[in-house]
């Protein structure tokens, strides 16, 4: 029952996050919006930087390395300068393999293991708080392509 629900809550993100990023380019991901924030590719990079601590909960690799991670990690400066960020595409690519690895994982957890202690709580507890945190930054892309010049894609 855990694992379904955890499932439904990261599949409705996954499809927030692509419909918002559907026809956007990598060049599109790198406006800045005027009055202060981040763009749209840094929000996409710090959703990608904290699958990491998703993976690592299932038992799976990080997607990032700490040096690809630096610039998405929260307080990190604005990302300003093209040559600091990770390629819109390849972004998306690694989300996607981990949407599909995470799904797969959580569908085969043992509830014992999702109910298990882990810092800060419980397993399933700190998925659903990576969920909230993930879906937070998924409505901030839907803002942010508005923002860049592109209709809203979720009606």
């Amino acid at each position: 029952m855990i694992s379904e629900m955890l499932v439904k809550l990261y599949k409705l993100n996954f499809m927030v996050i692509e419909e918002n990023l559907a026809d956007v380019t990598h060049e599109d991901s790198l406006y800045q919006p005027p009055q202060a924030g981040n763009c749209l590719n840094w929000v996409m990079g710090h959703i990608v930087a904290n699958r990491n601590l998703v993976m690592a909960l299932v038992g799976d690799a990080p997607l990032l390395d700490e040096e690809e991670a630096g610039p998405y990690n929260r307080g990190s400066a604005p990302l300003t300068d093209e040559r600091m960020s990770l390629p819109l595409e390849k972004l998306m690519d690694l989300f996607r393999d981990s949407q599909e690895k995470l799904v797969k994982r959580l569908q085969e957890m043992p509830e014992e293991e999702l109910i298990a202690p882990v810092e800060n709580g419980t397993r399933h507890e700190q998925l659903a708080l990576l969920q909230f945190h993930e879906a937070y930054h998924a409505g901030q892309l839907g803002i942010l392509r508005r923002l860049g010049g592109k209709p809203g894609a979720i009606t």
